[in-house]
Parts: C-alpha cells; sequence; structure tokens
C-alpha cells in the first residue's frame, strides 16, 4: 500500500476510513497532494475528480442526498477552498453531511504575500456544524478534532470542516503507516417521545376544527402509510403538499398556489387554521407563507428531529423527533371532530382542477405548456432533480406521478449548482434521472458538464426563454433596458455547442409537435447523456402564467 509520508495526512485518511468516509471528491491541486495519494491509492475509497470546486461540492451534495451519508470534499489551498461555500450553505440549510478537508499552508506562511494563500481558518463559521483546524503536526489532539468534525457531520446533518496544514515536500509517499489513530465513536441518540409529552397537545387537537397539515421539502417514502391514511381520514384536516414533499394521497392538497391565489380575504379568514403543523425542510409556496404569516395559526407545531424555523412567526412548539416516531405516539390519542374544513377546501380543488384543465387545453406553446407536457411525460419510477427560480415554480402547479422522486435545492434556493447537484444524485443513485432546467441556470452552472461520470442515461430538458423568466412575473416587470440587461439577462445562447464539447446528445424542440416527438426521442435513447433544449417566447411566458390565476375562479 502507498501512503502519504507527511502523518497528518495519514491520520486524515485512516479516521475517515475507520469512520466509513468512503465516498471522496478532489479537486485537482498541489497542497492537498499528500491526502489525494493518501486517498486515490487506497482502494476502500471511492475518489472522482472534479476540477471546477464550486461544481465539485455541488456533485458531493447530489451524492450525500441521495445516499444519505456524509460525502468527503478535498481541495487546495487558497480561493479554492471559498468556491466550496455556495453547496457548503446548501448542505447546511438542506441538512445534507459533507465533510469539506480543505489544505492550508502552515501558520507562518499565512499573510506574509505568500502565493495561493488566505485566512481559511474557520471560513465556513456562520454555516458549519463544527470546524477543526488542526495543527501540522500529527497528534491525538488533532485526532480528536478529525473525529469530533466527522461524528458532527453523521450526527447533526449537515456541513464541517477540517483545515489541514501541510509543509513541502508534498509528494513524498511511504509503504508503511507512521502514525497510530485514536477512533471515536459517533453517539447514537435513541429518540423517544412518551405519552406524557404530547397529551396535553392532543388535546387542543381534539377539540380543534380546523387543522392544517404542512409538508416541506421531504424524502421520498419518509411517512409511514397508516400516517398518510389517518390524515386523510380526519374531515377537520387539510394536507398540503408541493412537489418537493414527495408525500402522495388523493385527498392532499397538492397545488397550493392554484388553490389559494385567488382567495379573498374572506377565503383567507375561513381558511385560517387553528392549529399548523409542519414538518419537512423549506416551503417553495411564497403564497402559503405569506398567507400564514398575515393569518397566523393559534398553534403552529414543527416536527424535526434536529431543527425548526418560525418561518411563519406563529411558532409554539418544536417536537424534535423524527415525524413517524410522532405521529405514531400521538394519533392514538385523537379523536375524529365533525367539521366542514376539509370539505370546504375539496369543494373548491374539484373546481380549481377544472379551470386548470380548461386553461391548459386552450393556451399557445409556452413555459407553462412546456411544463405541462413535460412533466407528464416523465418515465415512471424515475427521479426528478429540478433547479430553482421559474423551474420549480412551474413544476408546483401541474400534477406529477406518485412514482417519481422529486428533488430540488431548496436550502438556499439558489441557481447555481443545480446541474452539478442533479449529477451527482444521478451517479449515487440506479434510478433513470431527469433534470429540468431553466436557460440561466443552466449556463450558470454549465461547468458541471466537466464531469467524467456522468451516466449515459442522464437527461437535461432546457427550457430556453432567452433570460431569468421569473423576474417577468414578480411585481415591479416594465420592458426597459434596465430591466433587460440587468433583471432578466437576456441573451442569445443555446447549449448546442456546449453539448458537443462535452459529448452530450442533443436535439431541439420549438413547438407542441416537435417537442412530443422529441420527448419520444430523448427518453429511446440510452448510448449517451442528452439534452432537449426547448425555446419559448419571451414575451408571452408571463403573461399566459398571469392569466391562469385570473381564471381559475
Amino acid at each position: 500500500m502507498i501512503y502519504p509520508k507527511i502523518p497528518l495526512a495519514q491520520s486524515i485518511i485512516e479516521i475517515c476510513l475507520a469512520k466509513g468516509i468512503t465516498t471522496i471528491i478532489i479537486s485537482p491541486g498541489s497542497r492537498n497532494a499528500p491526502l489525494t495519494i493518501g486517498f486515490v491509492s487506497n482502494p476502500d475509497f471511492q475518489c472522482y475528480s472534479i476540477a471546477d470546486e464550486r461544481a465539485a461540492a455541488f456533485f458531493a451534495l447530489g451524492i450525500a442526498q441521495q445516499t444519505k451519508q456524509p460525502v468527503a470534499l478535498v481541495c487546495t489551498s487558497g480561493s479554492a477552498l471559498l468556491n466550496y461555500y455556495p453547496a457548503f450553505a446548501e448542505a447546511f440549510y438542506s441538512q445534507i453531511p459533507l465533510i469539506v478537508i480543505s489544505a492550508d499552508r502552515p501558520q507562518s506562511k499565512i499573510d506574509i504575500g505568500d502565493g495561493q494563500t488566505i485566512r481559511q481558518e474557520n471560513v465556513f463559521e456562520n454555516h458549519s456544524l463544527y470546524n477543526a483546524n488542526l495543527h501540522e503536526v500529527a497528534s491525538t489532539e488533532n485526532d480528536l478534532k478529525i473525529n469530533e468534525a466527522i461524528n458532527t457531520a453523521i450526527t447533526q446533518k449537515g456541513p464541517v470542516h477540517i483545515n489541514a496544514p501541510f509543509e513541502e515536500p508534498l509528494y513524498e509517499t511511504v509503504s508503511e503507516l507512521s502514525v497510530e489513530v485514536n477512533i471515536i465513536a459517533s453517539a447514537n441518540a435513541t429518540q423517544t417521545i412518551s405519552i406524557e409529552e404530547v397529551s396535553e397537545f392532543a388535546t387542543i387537537w381534539n377539540n380543534s376544527t380546523k387543522k392544517m397539515i404542512l409538508v416541506g421539502v421531504n424524502e421520498p417514502n419518509a411517512i409511514n402509510e397508516k400516517i398518510i391514511d389517518a390524515f386523510a381520514k380526519e374531515e377537520s384536516v387539510v394536507v398540503l403538499t408541493e412537489t418537493t414533499s414527495n408525500l402522495h394521497h388523493d385527498t392532499f392538497i397538492k397545488n397550493i398556489d392554484t388553490i389559494i391565489t385567488p382567495f379573498t380575504n374572506d377565503d383567507f379568514e375561513d381558511f385560517r387554521p387553528e392549529i399548523l403543523v409542519t414538518f419537512g425542510g423549506m416551503v417553495v409556496s411564497k403564497r402559503i407563507k405569506a398567507f400564514l404569516r398575515k393569518y397566523k395559526p393559534k398553534y403552529h407545531w414543527h416536527i424535526d428531529s434536529l431543527r425548526a424555523y418560525d418561518t411563519f412567526g406563529a411558532l409554539t412548539k418544536h417536537f424534535e423527533v423524527d415525524p413517524n416516531m410522532f405521529f405514531d405516539t400521538f394519533l392514538p390519542l385523537t379523536n375524529s371532530i365533525e367539521s366542514n374544513y376539509f370539505q370546504q377546501l375539496d369543494a373548491v380543488k374539484v373546481l380549481r382542477k377544472l379551470k386548470s384543465d380548461w386553461y391548459l387545453s386552450k393556451i399557445s406553446f409556452s413555459d407553462f405548456k412546456v411544463f405541462e407536457k413535460v412533466i407528464h411525460c416523465l418515465p415512471t419510477n424515475s427521479q426528478l432533480q429540478i433547479s430553482n427560480s421559474s423551474a420549480i415554480r412551474y413544476a408546483q402547479l401541474i400534477d406529477i406521478d406518485p412514482s417519481i422522486e422529486v428533488y430540488c435545492n431548496r436550502g438556499t434556493s439558489g441557481i447555481d449548482g443545480s446541474t452539478s447537484t442533479a449529477i451527482g444524485a444521478a451517479v449515487a443513485n440506479e434510478k433513470q434521472t431527469i433534470f429540468i432546467t431553466g436557460d440561466v441556470g443552466f449556463l450558470y452552472d454549465s461547468n458541471a458538464l466537466w464531469n467524467n461520470y456522468i451516466p449515459k442515461n442522464f437527461k437535461i430538458i432546457l427550457i430556453n426563454n432567452g433570460g431569468g423568466g421569473i423576474f417577468r412575473i414578480l411585481p415591479g416587470h416594465e420592458e426597459t433596458p434596465v430591466f433587460n440587461t440587468f433583471f432578466e439577462t437576456s441573451h442569445c445562447l443555446t447549449a448546442e455547442y456546449l453539448a458537443k464539447m462535452y459529448g452530450f446528445e442533443y436535439s431541439i424542440a420549438s413547438d407542441e409537435m416537435s417537442l412530443e416527438t422529441s420527448l419520444t426521442a430523448l427518453y429511446a435513447q440510452n448510448e449517451k447523456p442528452s439534452i432537449l433544449e426547448i425555446f419559448t417566447p419571451t414575451l408571452e411566458n408571463n403573461s399566459i402564467l398571469l392569466q391562469y390565476f385570473k381564471e381559475l375562479v
């Protein structure tokens, strides 16, 4: 076996192996050579080389998103480390375990004018669950910090930073280890909740005729079927889900904006819940957030084993436990209560469905029409990755087959690494993966395609409306040079030459007929990854979407 000669590098590698951290994403560099040599030389590690650090970090995020296990990122010193930050922040807010291991100059070389050198210690402090600032010499103290970092990433589900200073020479190797590392097991805290802890809340529940359950970003198949059925049977309960909730039942409200956008003030008052129960991650719908902030529930209970955000300014209780464990204890204490809360909203849902179907049947080719066609044509039992901005908001309006798993980087809601995340997810998951994105997000993360590991059946559906179309939907839009240049970022770029450069199959569509033909061909071709670029009319898209909400009444 080949090992790096530097003892500190040996310690990091051996502790990672002992802790089961075996997926390593390496960005090429020199200062991190001792780590790179050690990881790559050991067949127990699965190593990937991704040159662009920002893309590498989101690629790692996609793998960790799927495996639910920490993925390690290794980079050289200097600004390379800073390029991990967007994915690092996303991991923090989406509760995804990442371990960033940065090579650094020794402390004596910092701030003296040495090249490729910045202040790396604690650089992620605002979003890091733990910062291990190591000393140059291998030691028990260093081992404890490395253990603590990895254990924290595992137990608290988030990103940590290990900063390791190395002095030259960097490339020397040995055939025997010179260190004996200390391994500290992570604490596996057993989650429990007692009947006594929830009995008073069950009493409140049993006396309420308006209970709303709102589910944010949620893992597929995370909630037990018997709990879902219990929600569906209770006429005083309304369940609101989103595309990213991955929670399905015929009785649930899955197109929130379609339901509530046309509401009057009286409608909103009638809809105000007495009890709001939330679980899962971030909520996409701005309209439901605005509604609950204005028409606050009397009680807001959030269920999450780690964190609770007071999103609506009404949080009254955080149950620090897994939702299944909570509801298994809580639901047997509840009683059905006579109420028309569900019935009233269900009637609205039926009406909105009729209006929505009719409107979609008559509109011209546009972003909205494309999303309807694309989502309805997704293969069953596939995985859908969606970029942020317009793409995720359009997707919220279209019913999706329950067999399809849906993911989106909603922790920070940025466009910066959606493609890289989708590719990482495709690598880590055997399912057919389709990525739907807009043109600005795709171009922003085009280095995601600079990746030698993209599965042959990976599909990108790129909706090109010539700029940041979401800004046309937001209040304040005016057709001016300032708007077109600095908000919408109008452009005439396409993905054609990027596809050729990176070896993707490429096709286009610009009307309904060519879209249907292209979608059929897209899923029939699995010899190499594919991009289907769909061109939609920039000036018509926003008016078609805005008119949709007016026609729902």
